[in-house]
């Protein structure tokens, strides 16, 4: 990770997005949601009119230069440390963890063992197999496409942070087939997986089966990505 550490390293991959971006308005407005910060929360940080915001955003004004950009990224991460640094914490965690954070969105172990029903439940995620276990104590929530096409048999396994106790949730999934096929090279398998963007109708014939040789709990989901992500970074 060099010497930067991940509160740099987050700045400068923001500011490079929205400086790169086709649509740097929306990219701002992206990051800005992700962080949970209101357009009036950041105004106030920059010591701007919330007018000022909602202009980049909306593509009113015209695309900020690097410097205003750097103003901006600034204040999110800054009004993120006051609340405690849960985003660069959450960015840190899958950086030390060797990843990029267009691969694995979220990697943490939870202080107790959360039980599997209960996760179903608050995710509305369908159990189509069961496994061996009924608990879980750590997610990794990964982009299906980017992680199959891109991570190796053995940066696979380690998606699976401190513990294979965890879920896998692969979102972006069309029918299921490519994650878990990937995941019968990988050895041992997580305790549960959860495919997100999919019913249970849409899924692969073979899906269930293969769960239940390899032995772990496999459910769908087709809740808002987004609640799914704050959910889940709000488990510790």
């Amino acid at each position: 990770m060099g010497g930067r550490g991940p509160k740099r390293e987050l700045a400068e991959k923001i500011a490079g997005e929205i400086t790169l971006s086709d649509d740097p308005g929306a990219t701002l407005r992206k990051w800005r949601t992700d962080f949970d910060v209101s357009q009036t929360d950041l105004a106030a940080e920059l010591e701007v009119s919330s007018s000022v915001i909602s202009d980049y955003e909306s593509g009113r004004r015209e695309s900020p230069g690097i410097g205003v950009v750097g103003r901006l990224v600034e204040g999110l991460l800054a009004i993120d440390e006051r609340r405690g640094g849960e985003r660069i914490r959450q960015y840190g965690r899958v950086l030390s963890a060797g990843f990029d954070s267009d691969v694995v969105y979220d990697l943490r172990e939870y202080a107790t063992s959360i039980p599997l029903p209960t996760l179903y439940d608050d995710l509305e995620a369908t159990e189509v197999a069961g496994g061996g276990t009924d608990s879980v104590s750590g997610h990794t929530v990964i982009d299906s496409i980017e992680a199959i096409t891109r991570l190796s048999s053995e940066e696979f396994f380690r998606l699976y942070g401190q513990s294979t106790n965890r879920v896998l949730v692969f979102t972006g999934v069309t029918r299921g087939e490519s994650p878990l096929v990937a995941l019968r090279v990988v050895n041992p398998t997580p305790n549960a997986v959860i495919l997100h963007g999919i019913d249970e109708a849409d899924l692969w014939d073979h899906a269930a089966d293969l769960a239940r040789i390899d032995g772990y709990s496999l459910a769908v989901t087709n809740a808002p990505l987004d609640e799914m992500l704050e959910y889940l970074v709000s488990l510790e």
